[in-house]
């Protein structure tokens, strides 16, 4: 028979959080989920975020039954993702077509939907383990090493299912400041969906501990030694960075949401871009990185003449790409948000978010185009379906996005290779580089003004994570912030804050040899998942041999 007596000196603390009647249990659950949001930028409170998982564990162990599981699972996550996303309610804001209070009712649909692989998790975690609602250190051992697993899986398919939303994985609280990488150092081997394995494993140490016959002083030392330790790591500062050979010049115009869509202001923005993009020294060869959206202009020859001379500097994209390079001089190669259209004709069918090259004498040599498009965003799913019921994209046109090949090196010689991944497409763990034909650095261009206050920062840590696992740096380039340069290492070298214009000079950071993870990507994690379930299997097929 298992015993409910703790070695912990907190029964009252756990009396408190893991409520009698289930109601209140589903209300614990949902607190428990929104305190894990607050482990993740901008608060960066990751104690909570361990807290909250080891809270969410305790209620799971203590259910009777799987639907109950299930409940909790899923009410976690609705906190989880309700605030953690809450961004997402400022995009309604910038559009005309539908009320803003619709963004808060968006947040929470979405959250409804995405707290089903929480649930999914706990209750697989439930189902193997099967703990009687007073589980000794053994069992809840197992449990944590069934939890982690699954979530990882879950996390994962998160990622990809229906295109995915792999917006804030749980293990993106175990990366530390600007100028350290936390538990995160461990993502070139094991990947952000293992990090996440990993925290879980952590939030489970207090409740085996705790159930332990160490004796209250020895759980309470073990469980102060494995804290201390943490936050030693999650605070040691990131190696020195060597310096590179291509020197860039990264550019944060500060063009606000409610500015970029509008003709009118398409020279003022411009002008902005080219004030800070000016080059400092004769003969200066560099990258120069524009954001995304930033830049009205079509650049691309073929279109009607009419949308040139409403959109486009002079009516002519001859003219336009020449100006471009009067602005970088003759030694320097912009890279640039802009907007190639899809024509059958003289109409317009569509369009594509593209990043385009161009050199000094204003000739486009190189272009790429976004795979990874951000639904209600770049397009309207079920548009037949959702456009007579008053639903619309969130961004200004009524032209879907096309998506682009996928990860694809192009490149420039002098001036590096570069990989792009405009912006949202960043967050996707083992999608963001081309492996037969890595890139000296990722060029992620972004229009974060729409992202409202917790979304710059939240994007900012994901970039991080993907140069910590391919072992490439990152240039981020946004038009409000946080525009930033990563090293391999994931350590942000330099930046500009939210709402300030700024330019930021200075050489690449070096790409690293090839990490575990760039060469398997989440095979990785999965293999992680799979040991750890194996092991739990193990343990409840022994334990039921002895009983």
């Amino acid at each position: 028979m298992q015993s409910d007596r703790y070695a912990s000196p907190f029964p009252a603390i756990l009396a408190l959080a893991v409520p009698p009647r289930p109601a209140l249990r589903a209300v614990a659950a949902t607190a428990a989920g929104a305190l894990v949001a607050c482990g993740f930028q901008p608060l960066a409170l990751w104690p909570l975020t361990l807290i909250a998982v080891a809270w969410l564990m305790e209620l799971v162990v203590r259910a009777r039954t799987g639907r109950q599981v299930f409940a909790l699972g899923w009410c976690f996550g609705l906190g989880y993702f309700t605030l953690g996303n809450n961004w997402i309610a400022t995009a309604f804001t910038y559009q005309a077509n539908m009320p803003h209070w619709l963004g808060m009712i968006a947040v929470l649909l979405l959250a409804l939907y995405l707290a089903l692989f929480p649930a999914f998790a706990v209750l697989a975690a439930w189902l193997v383990t099967r703990p009687d609602g007073k589980p000794g250190a053994r069992v809840f051992a197992t449990f944590t090493l069934a939890f982690a697993a699954s979530w990882i899986v879950t996390e994962w398919l998160r990622g990809w299912l229906f295109t995915g939303f792999a917006w804030n994985p749980l293990g993106i609280a175990l990366l530390g400041g600007f100028e350290s990488r936390g538990l995160a150092l461990l993502a070139p081997w094991i990947g952000t969906y293992g990090l996440s394995g990993v925290l879980a494993l952590l939030a489970g140490a207090p409740g085996i501990f705790a159930r332990s016959s160490m004796g209250r002083a020895a759980a309470s030392i073990s469980v102060a030694v494995v804290a201390i330790g943490l936050a030693v790591v999650m605070h040691m500062p990131g190696p020195s960075a060597a310096e590179g050979s291509v020197r860039y010049t990264l550019v944060q115009p500060d063009i606000r949401q409610e500015f970029i869509d509008d003709p009118r202001y398409f020279e003022r923005n411009f002008q902005r871009l080219a004030a800070l993009s000016l080059p400092r020294l004769p003969g200066d060869r560099r990258v120069v990185l524009w954001p995304e959206s930033g830049l009205g202009d079509f650049l691309r020859d073929g279109y009607p003449t009419y949308l040139y001379r409403i959109y486009t500097y002079a009516g002519d994209p001859v003219l336009a790409r020449r100006r471009l390079g009067r602005v970088i001089g003759p030694y320097g190669l912009l890279q640039t948000g802009a907007v190639d259209l899809v024509m059958e004709g003289d109409e317009q069918k569509a369009a594509r978010n593209s990043v385009t090259a161009i050199d000094g004498n204003g000739a486009i040599v190189g272009s790429y185009s976004k795979a990874h498009l951000v639904p209600y965003g770049e397009y309207l799913p079920m548009r037949g379906l959702l456009e007579p019921l008053g639903l619309s994209r969130l961004v200004a046109g009524q032209l879907d996005f096309l998506p682009g090949p996928g990860p694809r090196t192009l490149d420039f010689g002098a001036y590096g290779k570069v990989g792009v991944q405009i912006c949202y497409e960043i967050v996707f763990s083992g999608e963001v580089v081309d492996p037969a034909n890595r890139p000296s650095y990722i060029f992620n261009p972004s229009n974060d003004g729409w992202f409202g206050a917790w979304g710059p920062p939240q994007h900012l840590a994901q970039a991080r994570l993907r140069a910590m696992e391919e072992g490439v740096p990152v240039l981020r380039a946004t038009t409000t912030g946080i525009s930033a340069v990563i090293d391999a290492n994931g350590i942000v070298r330099a930046f500009v804050p939210r709402h300030r214009a700024g330019r930021l000079d200075g050489m690449i950071p070096p790409v690293h040899q090839p990490t575990p993870f760039a060469r398997l990507g989440n095979a990785l994690p999965l293999a992680v998942a799979a040991l750890l379930m194996a092991i739990a299997l193990c343990v409840v097929a022994l334990g039921r041999r002895r009983g």
